[in-house]
């Protein structure tokens, strides 16, 4: 039974004002961010959709649910975003509002599956169906040109034991999955009477799904250990910034001779110029490689070529050892859209002016590379490179791991977004990375955060915080053997695609088994009657 007009509470009577339930839309959306670092409240995400939700169920109609859900969108991807401010300024509202669209029909959904009393069998579709919805979601938001998987709602529990096995089963997508489920149980419970025992159930399910793969999916099997250093030189400003990051990189590394290493780590943009244009540089490199008897990983932001004979700036990983470098290179693939080049340059150039979008587009590798370290004993390890914001995308390195790298490794730098949530969000994507495909994964920064995970997603040693300057060394234990997610992919997204083709298979038969309703036939006039004096 509704509560009378007159008797309504404040917020509701508000929430009859578009304005403010627009407002009330974008708070909600916003909440999930919460879950992530640097709060990292992981525990919050099973509930922070739950306020959306309730609001979204209320809308008057479809249409306003999916403004809602628009709506919610745009705060989410500007909480989730907001470091970009600095960089974007209000361009970031404007991405914001045109990624929220994508939310657009799952308000509308969330309406039809859980807005008004539904019945039992509607409430246990809803547990399967909004949580596909909102996968879907974040499916085509992933898209390198969309701006990519940041933020992904599974993401959030990257601390998470039976959370990061459950990734290693079906990727971060498996995780979302249960999230966004466990949230829909919760809409039910709380606003459905009638549907407290099917949510009920359904969050014994998520549960015993979770205790299953906990107990089912076998956990990494150790085979060895290898010792890799991360060289973070920390935030080195002024004119001459380039050349002393180099230099203080420079001496870090030295001070790691005798360390027993088996490869040394820079990270992203720690060297300016093509070493093939820059001899001396290289020869520097590997007098540090003969110091600390290790192979060192750099990465150059230079003017080049590729293989191909194709210029322009790449974002290129170089393994240097004692006699140069040694021919393994990888060129950075998924580009950061506006840091690294301007989508469709012609019509969004005017980017540039209003933040701090790249003046001229950076060039895409075109393969993933894994490289090995040469030399006896543990000479032979195979790792695979990574290039800043690649680290978010599972496909990546699930497909390093099925071409054999024992070692993932991702360079970064972060340098533009100190002191915001940018560095820790980074660096808690490699524990996803390394838990779906049972390899460890090093990160390596230039000023932070750097951090290393083992092969089942915890954490190795202590890591490297913002605004350090430091070379960290880490023991890692080495795993042998193939992760289900490894396997099988994203099997998760192809269920969640069935569910809802499931969905629109059952509407299409009803509408079709639904009698057409006769067509409305003006009533026949006689030859005496006319407009203005209508038979009686």
């Amino acid at each position: 039974m509704g509560i009378p007009v007159g008797r309504q509470a404040p917020f509701s009577r508000r929430l009859a004002s578009p304005w403010w339930r627009g407002a009330a839309a974008v708070g909600a959306g916003a909440l999930p961010a919460l879950a992530f670092p640097q709060p990292s409240l992981w525990w919050f995400a099973y509930g922070a959709l739950v306020p959306w939700m309730l609001l979204v169920r209320s809308a008057p109609t479809g249409r306003r649910a999916a403004l809602d859900g628009w709506l919610g969108g745009l705060g989410f991807m500007v909480a989730v975003h907001h470091w970009l401010m600095p960089s974007l300024h209000v361009f970031i509202v404007v991405l914001a509002a045109l990624l929220g669209l994508l939310w657009a029909p799952w308000g509308w959904l969330v309406r039809s599956m859980v807005g008004g009393a539904p019945s039992a069998k509607r409430a246990l579709a809803a547990l399967a169906v909004v949580p596909s919805g909102w996968l879907m979601v974040e499916l085509v938001r992933s898209w390198q040109g969309l701006g990519g998987p940041w933020g992904l709602l599974g993401a959030s529990q990257w601390e998470v034991s039976p959370a990061l096995r459950l990734a290693s089963v079906g990727g971060v997508w498996l995780v979302s999955l249960l999230v966004v489920g466990v949230n829909t149980a919760l809409t039910l419970l709380v606003s459905v009477s009638g549907a407290r025992i099917t949510a009920a159930v359904g969050i014994v399910v998520c549960a015993v799904t979770v205790g299953s793969v906990w107990t089912w999916a076998p956990e990494p099997e150790q085979s060895g250990r290898v010792r890799i250093a991360v060289v973070q030189p920390g935030v080195v400003e002024g004119p001459d910034a380039v050349e002393r990051r180099f230099a203080r990189g420079e001496a870090l590394t030295r001070t790691l001779a005798g360390r027993d290493l088996d490869l040394v780590v820079w990270g992203e943009s720690s060297v300016s110029t093509d070493l093939t244009e820059r001899p001396d540089l290289a020869a520097r490199i590997a007098a540090l490689s003969r110091a600390i008897g290790a192979e060192v990983l750099v990465n150059v932001d230079a003017r080049s070529t590729d293989a191909a004979g194709r210029a322009g700036i790449y974002k290129r990983s170089v393994l240097v050892g004692q006699n140069g470098p040694t021919g393994d290179t990888y060129d950075k693939m998924r580009l950061v859209p506006f840091g690294e080049y301007v989508p469709a340059r012609s019509a969004l150039g005017w980017a540039t002016s209003v933040g701090k979008a790249a003046g001229e587009d950076r060039r895409r590798g075109t393969r993933q590379a894994v490289m090995v370290l040469p030399g006896e004993g543990r000479g032979g390890l195979r790792f695979g490179p990574l290039v800043c914001f690649e680290s978010a995308f599972p496909d990546m390195s699930r497909r390093l791991a099925k071409d054999g790298a024992q070692v993932l490794v991702a360079q970064s730098s972060t340098s533009s977004f100190q002191g915001s949530w940018a560095p820790e969000q980074h660096a808690s994507l490699a524990a996803l990375r390394a838990a779906e495909t049972g390899r460890p994964m090093v990160h390596a920064t230039l000023t932070g955060v750097s951090a290393v995970f083992g092969p089942g997603g915890e954490r190795v040693g202590a890591g490297v915080g913002a605004d350090r300057g430091t070379a960290a060394v880490f023991d890692i234990p080495l795993a042998r053997g193939t992760t289900a997610y490894v396997r099988f992919g994203d099997w998760a997204v192809y269920a969640a695609f069935a569910v809802l083709a499931a969905l629109g298979a059952v509407a299409a038969a009803r509408s079709l088994r639904r009698p057409a309703q006769a067509p409305r036939v003006p009533p026949a006039r006689t030859a005496r009657e006319s407009a203005a004096h209508p038979a009686r």
